[in-house]
């Protein structure tokens, strides 16, 4: 079944590489805030953030699941992950890793936001750059 690319569908990706296309759908849709203006802009809600780490987030499944629909919470959650170390690593083109796995996923995190808060960042940078980790994922082993 394709994944829908809308903040209202119920289909929630559970691949890295589903995850970063449907976030690239979804920045497009809501755009790109920073700072204080995080939540502002069409197509948003306090629980569909416009910002890259905050798209990744709303493609796994925040705010979006369904009541009586069955989620594989784990696998999601797993390649959430794997979506935010191959963005990480795409976005500063270098490996963003340690051998501790909790130290690994908020050197993810932070490296994503420093990138997106960058000045100027654009959501078409976003979605490029959820594109071409998408892209990448596509052929990672995790």
């Amino acid at each position: 079944m394709p994944t829908h690319h809308t903040p209202e569908s119920i289909v929630i990706a559970d691949t890295p590489t589903a995850i970063l296309a449907w976030a690239a759908r979804h920045i497009e849709h809501v755009g790109i805030h920073q700072g204080a203006r995080l939540f502002d802009g069409p197509g948003r809600t306090a629980t569909l953030p416009c910002w890259p780490r905050g798209a990744v987030e709303v493609a796994a499944g925040h705010g979006r699941g369904a009541a009586g629909r069955t989620y594989d919470w784990d696998r999601i959650y797993r390649a959430r992950d794997q979506a935010f170390a191959i963005l990480a690593e795409t976005v500063t083109g270098h490996p963003v890793d340690t051998d501790d796995p909790a130290a690994a996923k908020a050197l993810h995190r932070e490296a994503i936001d420093r990138w997106s808060a960058e000045p100027g960042r654009t959501a078409a940078d976003a979605a490029h750059a959820f594109r071409t980790a998408a892209a990448r994922a596509e052929h990672a082993l995790f």
